[in-house]
């Protein structure tokens, strides 16, 4: 059976939007969002002042909303995709922008 990945082309859409999201949103040398692809999932995390923090796991559906977030717990040390109640939730749009910024809100 073949695994489920992201396509390439997607992944460049995300690291053009990650870099993006850094540049204006961030506008900071010492903060940015950091991605890595491993199958169908992308994870992000943030560095800030050379820390660097896991905030999420994206996994990739296709389709017109592509994305289903798990939040990063780490009271648990787990993603965790049913957790929806945490600052910035609402931000939660099935794309990585609201990823990013639903990131920012849980973990400022």
């Amino acid at each position: 059976m073949k695994r489920k990945t992201i396509p390439a082309e997607v992944k460049e859409e995300v690291l053009q939007t990650i870099e993006r999201f850094n540049r204006i949103k961030l506008a900071s040398p010492d903060c940015r969002y950091l991605a890595r692809f491993r199958g169908k999932y992308l994870y992000l995390y943030r560095e800030d002042f050379g820390q660097v923090g896991r905030i999420c796991r994206l996994e990739y559906k296709g389709g017109k909303v592509p994305w289903e977030m798990a939040i990063y717990k780490y009271s648990s040390d787990c993603y965790d995709p049913y957790e929806c109640w945490f600052p910035g939730a609402e931000l939660v749009d099935g794309t990585v922008e609201g990823a990013l910024k639903a990131g920012m809100e849980a973990y400022p």
